[in-house]
């Protein structure tokens, strides 16, 4: 490929990463992925429920692709919904629950009940399925269930912890909707947003066996000190009806397919990157840790590049994926996209020719209304003309005001699919 392709100027290398950040994306969607999957259309009848950021574009999908009659629901974020003909929308709160989520949980477990072996029952699940498709065990109250997802949430605790704890604080999570279906087919197919692509984590697995235990819930919550509602911490220590276990008899007819994951989008955006003549680093797409521990670690793989080009010569660009997480000391607005891009802005200090781009791929940094942000070698000195601190910023975890200051935010709406983080550092000849 000709060098001619490679970013010559700024304009040119943010829209180079813009491009890569659009072609993880456009991997990630399901129009193209979802039919190979699809079971044959059953006997009797074909129910649809689901839940997560991409419900809607995968109902969508399946009404594009399915050949026989459907009937069902799916639930998905606010403003995250899409035109269907015969799978019914519903949207509620993410990431925290509400009563629209719990209320439409609710009509998701009545709609199979009473299924017999000749129905099929088709499971759509993508990330922020756990928020939406959210149930709590009888004698707790949503707002207490609320409560624990908040402390979750600015702990600091992986995805698959967090998971833990809904799990065993919800009436369908964790393969309890599959036991509610039972005896019908069941076939979940799933767009990955979590390190690894265990079908257990993604969404709290609701069709999916649980391998954790009320034991591991209570060592997540001991481990972050999490304060509990009296009921929640009763019921968590009770450690009364168990979730289904891998060989329930209720989960044999199950099977579960992954139609996108975070592997797929970061090598969309690698080829992307050789067609431009731009050597492509791909760390991988299970990165997890504090985002500004993570920033820290890529900031030092751009210097060996930058000093030594290695691992790979000039111009190249590091890629990566996984769900870092932040914890919450300050009361400033961002997600972890922008935490990791900010810390990264500080250690790069100004480098010459190192462009980044840091963004959510379902369009929502935390709970802000940018996918993420893109920094320049000139990010300090423009912030620093306008009386912007970065590191005062980084302090707060504000780290969204200080690149709207700079308007850097990177705006674009919800993508409705899911696969998690989406980091592209490019470094280019001096």
């Amino acid at each position: 490929m000709s060098n001619a392709h490679v970013p010559a100027n700024p304009a040119e290398a943010r829209a180079f990463l813009r491009g890569l950040f659009d072609a993880a994306v456009k991997a990630a969607l399901p129009y193209d992925t979802l039919a190979q999957y699809l079971p044959e259309p059953p006997k009797g009848r074909t129910v649809v429920i689901g839940a997560g950021k991409g419900a809607a574009s995968m109902a969508q999908a399946l009404e594009q692709h399915w050949q026989g009659p459907l009937e069902g629901m799916v639930i998905t974020r606010y403003a995250h919904d899409l035109p269907t003909k015969h799978i019914r929308v519903v949207q509620a709160s993410h990431p925290v629950p509400d009563a629209a989520g719990e209320k439409a949980a609710l009509e998701v477990l009545e709609s199979v009940k009473g299924l017999t072996e000749d129905d099929l029952v088709i499971c759509l699940i993508s990330g922020g399925g756990s928020a939406l498709l959210s149930l709590p065990v009888p004698g707790i109250t949503l707002d207490e269930k609320r409560a624990v997802n908040k402390a979750l949430l600015k702990s600091g605790a992986q995805i698959s912890e967090m998971n833990c704890v809904r799990k065993h604080l919800s009436a369908i999570k964790g393969g309890q909707l599959a036991a509610a279906c039972y005896p019908a087919r069941v076939v979940t197919l799933m767009i990955s947003d979590v390190p690894g692509d265990d079908p257990s984590v993604i969404a709290s697995g609701p069709t999916v066996p649980d391998p954790s235990t009320f034991a591991q819930a209570r060592e997540v919550i001991a481990k972050y000190g999490i304060e509990l509602p009296a009921s929640v911490k009763a019921y968590l220590e009770a450690g009364q009806n168990e979730t289904p276990k891998p060989g329930d008899p209720r989960l044999a007819r199950c099977e579960g397919h992954i139609i996108s994951t975070p592997q797929h989008a970061l090598q969309a955006a690698a080829r992307l990157a050789r067609e431009h003549g731009v050597t492509p680093i791909v760390l991988g797409d299970t990165i997890e840790g504090e985002s500004r521990d993570v920033a820290l670690v890529h900031a030092g793989i751009v210097r060996q590049i930058v000093g030594f080009d290695e691992p790979a010569a000039k111009p190249c660009v590091i890629i990566s994926g996984g769900e870092t997480t932040v914890t919450v000391r300050g009361n400033g607005r961002g997600g972890r996209c922008a935490e990791f891009l900010l810390q990264l802005t500080i250690a790069l200090e100004g480098q010459a020719g190192v462009y980044a781009l840091a963004c959510d791929t379902d369009g929502i940094d935390g709970s802000e209304d940018n996918a993420g942000c893109i920094t320049a070698p000139d990010t300090l000195a423009r912030a620093e003309a306008i009386g912007e601190s970065a590191k005062a910023r980084l302090a707060n975890n504000d780290a969204y005001t200080f690149f709207q200051a700079l308007d850097d935010l990177i705006v674009t709406g919800p993508t409705r699919t899911n696969v998690n983080d989406f980091r592209a550092i490019l470094v280019l000849p001096n």
